[in-house]
């Protein structure tokens, strides 16, 4: 009985703070902590539901940990914020060590710089009147503005998804 419900969290609670926090940070510039917390806390309830063995946990923990140690150094050096530094490292602790977390990060980079050159040709637009009345439009529109990287950083995390241990379960 637990099974399918455990296969049903791990279908939804992933992808569903990828969105939000993708929408979060599109919106307002921001990733709430509470996403990454609650990415840490579901990962630690679900891993030892899923069966994950102690080397597997550990793997998962030390990507997640490098992730944040160089994320953290990124922000520092003022490339991105604070928010994208802990989401990006409860993304990594979820995909784990490896393989998948190379092409996580790989893919957070392809995104990051599309959004950017997509958020730099916005800038250069001239906005029509009915934009000007969305603050996250005009703010997004600003050039003084950051670019809004949770929304690579979660679509690099749905798009590794589906390839990961949590989806191996899932699928048996």
């Amino acid at each position: 009985m637990l099974a399918p419900v455990i296969n049903m969290i791990l279908v939804a609670v992933f992808p569903l703070a990828m969105a939000y926090a993708a929408i979060s940070d599109l919106l307002t510039m921001t990733i709430p902590n509470k996403v990454a917390i609650a990415l840490v806390v579901a990962f630690l309830a679900l891993a030892p539901a899923t069966g994950m063995g102690w080397q597997a946990f550990i793997m998962h923990a030390a990507a997640g940990v490098l992730v944040l140690v160089i994320a953290f150094g990124l922000f520092a050096a003022g490339w991105i914020g604070g928010g994208d530094a802990k989401f990006c490292a409860a993304v990594a602790l979820w995909i784990g060590w490896g393989t998948a977390l190379v092409e996580y990060l790989v893919a957070a980079s392809v995104f990051g710089g599309a959004l950017t050159l997509l958020v730099l040709s916005y800038r250069q637009a001239v906005l029509p009147a009915f934009v000007t009345r969305q603050p996250w439009l005009l703010r997004l529109h600003d050039a003084k503005a950051g670019v809004p990287y949770g929304v690579a950083l979660a679509a690099a995390g749905i798009f590794t998804y589906p390839d990961s241990i949590w989806m191996k379960v899932v699928t048996g």
